[in-house]
């Protein structure tokens, strides 16, 4: 029997889902949740072979799941489910472990085949597909740094070290209600809503530099 573990906060789908997978003669699921929050340690408690998390969730997501699944129980395959197509889920699925990566769009026939792969060791997240998502976000991402005027781009960089605005203010001898401007503006062209992206934006172009000196 593969044993599957389900997390989505959407009770309804989850429940469906479930219930389409106990319909399987070779299939049992053996705990679900709805929260990010206590998905390790149920998924502890009853073991299964497959992980079927979704991305997005009311607190949490289901890819820093899947990472701390890969560290804690590397033999627990996930199958990140997902409504919506995107390079960054893609990449970061990938990177985090990942053994497949599919849309909720498919039919239920489509998720027990792809759970049944994974259990047996095939991957449905493409080596090739994730290395050409990474290039695409890599070159919007340059495209929009680019765009920052060269104050932007040194906020941009202390934000990325973990500055806040008084430092900022500090090191660039500016007003802090100023250094709020810039940063307001810099994620507007950036097309972020929070500084946390921005820092992480920050580190993946540091860390890119690194690997090209």
């Amino acid at each position: 029997m593969i044993r599957v573990f389900l997390l989505d906060d959407h009770e309804v789908v989850r429940k469906g889902v479930a219930a389409a997978l106990d319909a399987e003669p070779d299939m049992v699921v053996v705990g679900e949740t709805g929260e990010a929050s206590d998905a390790l340690e149920k998924i502890g408690e009853c073991h299964p072979n497959v992980a079927v998390l979704d991305v997005r969730l009311a607190e949490g997501n289901g890819i820093d799941v899947c990472r701390q699944i890969t560290a804690e129980y590397p033999e627990i395959k996930s199958l990140i489910l997902t409504s919506f197509d995107s390079d960054r889920a893609l990449v970061d699925a990938g990177l985090a472990g990942a053994s497949g990566f599919i849309l909720k769009q498919i039919h239920s026939s489509e998720l027990v085949d792809a759970i049944r792969g994974v259990a047996g060791g095939r991957k449905y997240l493409d080596d090739a597909a994730v290395r050409l998502a990474t290039r695409r976000l890599r070159q919007g991402e340059e495209g929009r740094l680019q765009d920052l005027t060269p104050q932007e781009r040194r906020i941009f960089d202390l934000i990325g070290q973990g500055y806040t605005n008084r430092k900022i203010a500090e090191e660039m001898y500016l007003a802090e209600k100023t250094v709020k401007n810039y940063v307001s503006n810099m994620l507007a062209k950036l097309g972020m809503s929070r500084r946390t992206e921005a820092a992480a934006l920050s580190a993946r172009t540091e860390e890119r530099s690194r690997n090209e000196m």
